[in-house]
């Protein structure tokens, strides 16, 4: 910076805070109606001397840490128009074992104004350095609506973890009126969401949802081809049909179903070779004789009569007996 502490506060203060809302002639101020210690970063970026700047301290005679007070009022000053682009760099990688440096290197040499850097694993999703990168770019578009701010990133992958996470923060982008830089790779460039680069957005949209319908059709395959095996996903079941076969005939017994659950024993997952609950059972017979009627059959077989010497025949017995003597014998041609 070429200018003095004093001089860089007056060429921030001849624009008003788009931040805190402070007027032009006064210093920033806090939440907590105090003097800030320093200038808000969308306030200074607005003094094209002071873009490039990561913080500016306020002075001493402004009181930071003070009651806040309004200083003399001054005329606002528009931001000159620039062309000059502000970039935000970011880095990241999934290990601590994994390098750094050449990123930074890299985006260094683009002449990025501030770099946020972060080593963080893949299956976390939320980033808070891409974030605090993200936010504030927004910060540098919103006081300077006419300057370019540009995100850089050394390349696509370093960026997102898949097609629907670039569909999201590219969506961002755009809305936000931040152009996208790729250092290397295949889509090496810069590209404007409301340029020409529109399309290269348009694209990412397009691959994020191509994306989840495949994701879901190969979800939908893989169900219908394990549920052919016999295997309908889901946890295992604590109570198998070999299980519930024994259960049931217990019930018929008279068996209570308390008593019943500690005679069974389940075979596979965590609670092997443990009774099941009484009221795992009771939903498992309640479920089956809900699937037996549904279909309807009996939930068991129909116990069979067994005639002792003796006992008095039924009404069906007596006709099939009858039914049976009036049939002529089959070797009746044979005998005569």
């Amino acid at each position: 910076m070429d200018l003095t502490p004093d001089q860089a506060a007056l060429a921030v203060e001849r624009h008003d805070c788009p931040n805190c809302d402070a007027p032009a002639g006064s210093a920033c101020r806090t939440r907590g109606g105090k003097t800030a210690a320093k200038y808000h970063t969308p306030r200074f970026v607005l003094a094209p001397p002071l873009r490039e700047e990561l913080e500016i301290p306020v002075p001493a005679d402004r009181g930071p840490g003070r009651s806040w007070k309004q200083g003399p009022a001054l005329a606002i000053m528009p931001a000159p128009r620039t062309e000059r682009p502000v970039r935000i760099g970011y880095a990241r990688t999934s290990t601590a074992r994994q390098e750094l440096a050449s990123q930074l290197e890299a985006l260094h040499r683009a002449e990025c104004h501030k770099v946020f850097k972060e080593q963080i694993s893949t299956r976390i999703k939320v980033r808070p350095e891409l974030e605090a990168a993200l936010a504030l770019a927004r910060q540098f578009k919103e006081a300077a609506p006419e300057t370019p701010v540009i995100f850089t990133v050394h390349e696509l992958k370093r960026l997102a973890r898949n097609a629907a996470e670039l569909m999201a923060l590219s969506a961002e982008l755009q809305a936000g009126g931040i152009q996208l830089e790729l250092l290397t790779g295949p889509l090496t460039g810069i590209y404007d969401p409301n340029g020409m680069g529109a399309m290269f957005f348009a694209v990412l949209a397009a691959a994020g949802q191509i994306e989840r319908n495949y994701i879901r059709e190969k979800t939908l395959e893989g169900q219908v081809i394990a549920a052919s095996k016999g295997n309908h996903g889901g946890r295992p079941k604590v109570i198998d049909d070999d299980m519930l076969t024994f259960a049931i005939a217990l019930k018929d017994k008279g068996v209570p179903v308390p008593e019943i659950a500690k005679k069974l024993v389940i075979k596979t997952g965590k609670n092997a070779g443990k009774n099941p609950s009484v009221a795992s059972l009771y939903r498992a017979l309640a479920e089956a004789e809900a699937a037996a009627a549904d279909d309807g059959l009996p939930l068991r077989p129909k116990p069979v009569r067994i005639r002792r010497p003796g006992d008095p025949l039924t009404p069906e017995e007596i006709d099939l007996r009858e039914r049976l003597q009036v049939q002529p014998h089959p070797n009746t041609d044979i005998r005569s």
